[in-house]
């Protein structure tokens, strides 16, 4: 295996209008400290770049989080992603349309699998078009996972699930947030080990099948944070 050949399948954080985003989040900041005469900018006139940067781990681009994302207590992915290497399975699924909804199913999922286990289920949607790297997705009711599908993965030990949209949940749900209590099993039997990576964007051109996955989020203490996933083919 040729370790400097991954696929970063990441989306970028950027401040500019045309960035991917959800759930009505604008732009990430990128603004110099000022204080007391100092500028951190050279563009500016200062000796150094020294600036503060505002996001939102869920909402500007590639995410990682883990059950804190839904649990009163302060899980931190950073605490609970004590791995970052892992077998991984790409399958591509084009979601159902059920009512004004679509989404991807149980059935589906295993059909695209073929018996394959895997600690990593890498989920791309179809059609692939590369406006999800700029894609605002917020109010566009984007398709999601069934919740027995998610609940079918827990059963399954996939503890790391990453795909191409915003939630595996329905946009507006009313809080329920079903498939994200079903594949941590929260809150009955919590899955702390297990992580879902959301807003990633897979390359036409990878090919459904098997994978080493490399996971790795930047170090802050939060349910969430953003995140670089690279796939490595193998051999």
């Amino acid at each position: 295996m040729n370790f400097k050949e991954g696929t970063d399948i990441s989306i970028p954080f950027r401040t500019s209008e045309d960035a991917t985003s959800a759930w009505y989040v604008g732009p990430i900041s990128i603004e110099p400290v000022r204080a007391d005469g100092f500028v951190g900018s050279v563009a500016e006139g200062g000796s150094m770049n020294f600036k503060n940067v505002t996001l939102n781990p869920h909402g500007n681009g590639t995410h990682t989080e883990c059950v804190g994302h839904i649990a009163p207590e302060c899980f931190s992915v950073n605490q609970h992603l004590k791995q970052w290497m892992f077998d991984a399975e790409l399958i591509s699924i084009t979601p159902e349309k059920q009512g004004d909804d679509l989404v991807i199913t149980k059935k589906q999922i295993e059909a695209a699998l073929f018996g394959k286990s895997c600690e990593a289920l890498v989920l791309r949607t179809l059609p692939n078009a590369s406006d999800k790297l700029h894609k605002n997705y917020s109010d566009s009711n984007p398709a999601y996972l069934a919740k027995d599908a998610a609940s079918w993965m827990a059963e399954q030990k996939i503890n790391h699930l990453l795909l191409d949209l915003p939630s595996v949940d329905r946009e507006v749900d009313g809080g329920e947030l079903a498939a994200h209590k079903a594949f941590w099993m929260y809150p009955e039997n919590p899955r702390m080990d297990a992580t879902i990576t959301e807003l990633i964007f897979v390359p036409n051109d990878l090919e459904d099948g098997s994978y080493l996955l490399n996971l790795q989020v930047a170090p802050i203490e939060n349910d969430a944070s953003p995140s670089r996933p690279v796939l490595y083919k193998n051999d």
